[in-house]
């Protein structure tokens, strides 16, 4: 029952994720891009930062000013930046499928970077993952979207994020790490706005409204992505967070009315079959390495 519960609830994460994605994209075309992650930067940064005050984490500042941690935030702030532009000039369906190459890049990373061990089965699905993004973004080709390269950018991004946080010491809390990760979308966007020479603007009702929405479906998300992780084994749950791509193609195909061509898809197919191999075999993996003890 608890590894039912944690599929359902990363499946509702994810949907909540692509929503979330959805409405930046709306959004955007009105709302100028620094202005949106700012203003959604320092609220998710501000209710965060009250969670963590009053609950047993408590705010230690201090945590922030660690070089691993200066660097996820940093990596946060380019993530968020390059990804709402590939949302707010691209496709969503596009720029939903590279980002599903995260795990893929997490297992090079682990591989070149921290010295983990990868065996040819795991190599060989990085390689058809990476495939896959080629299929996607057609380098070279008329069909090639500058768009997809700012995609490209964050997953990278994302990926060195993952890393560090897998380095960081347990006492280091998830709930300040997530308010500093939001208030580093906050900054982003400010630099945005100023260097980029964006003038912010009045948002009408409507659009405070779906602004307020995006807050609480990237909330909701993270809310209930860390519950599924912590009633379940990640090797149960990780394959549900590919339904973020289903959802994503839903949205895309029913809501912007876009038409990703064969080609990508079958990237998105490729991508997600690598992910979701390589994240099993890594836990099989560690399962019995455990079991060995």
């Amino acid at each position: 029952m608890h590894n039912l519960r944690a599929a359902l609830l990363m499946v509702l994460a994810m949907a909540a994720f692509a929503a979330e994605d959805a409405l930046l994209k709306a959004l955007s075309g009105s709302i100028p891009t620094g202005q949106l992650l700012a203003v959604i930067g320092f609220a998710g940064m501000v209710v965060f930062g009250i969670w963590i005050a009053v609950g047993p984490e408590g705010l230690r500042l201090r945590t922030l000013l660690r070089p691993q941690v200066v660097i996820r935030n940093l990596c946060e702030g380019v993530c968020a930046v390059t990804f709402v532009t590939a949302l707010a000039t691209g496709d969503l369906s596009i720029a939903s499928a590279i980002l599903q190459a995260q795990p893929l890049l997490m297992t090079l990373g682990a591989a070149l970077f921290l010295g983990e061990q990868v065996g040819w089965r795991r190599w060989l699905s990085i390689a058809v993952g990476f495939a896959g993004v080629l299929l996607i973004v057609k380098p070279g080709t008329a069909s090639f979207e500058v768009s997809s390269i700012f995609a490209v950018i964050a997953v990278m991004t994302l990926a060195v994020r993952d890393l560090i946080t897998r380095r960081l010491p347990p006492e280091v809390g998830s709930g300040l790490l997530s308010a500093g990760a939001f208030g580093s979308m906050g900054a982003a966007g400010l630099v945005l706005l100023i260097l980029g020479g964006q003038s912010a603007v009045v948002p009408t009702p409507g659009q405070g409204a779906l602004m307020a929405a995006t807050l609480c479906f990237g909330l909701l998300g993270y809310i209930t992505m860390v519950i599924a992780t912590r009633i379940a084994e990640i090797a149960v749950i990780a394959p549900f967070r590919y339904s973020r791509l289903l959802f994503a193609l839903l949205l895309a195909v029913g809501v912007f009315r876009e038409r990703p061509d064969a080609l990508t898809l079958t990237g998105a197919a490729l991508i997600a079959g690598a992910g979701i191999y390589s994240m099993w075999r890594e836990a099989r993996l560690r399962r019995a390495h455990l079991a060995a003890l």
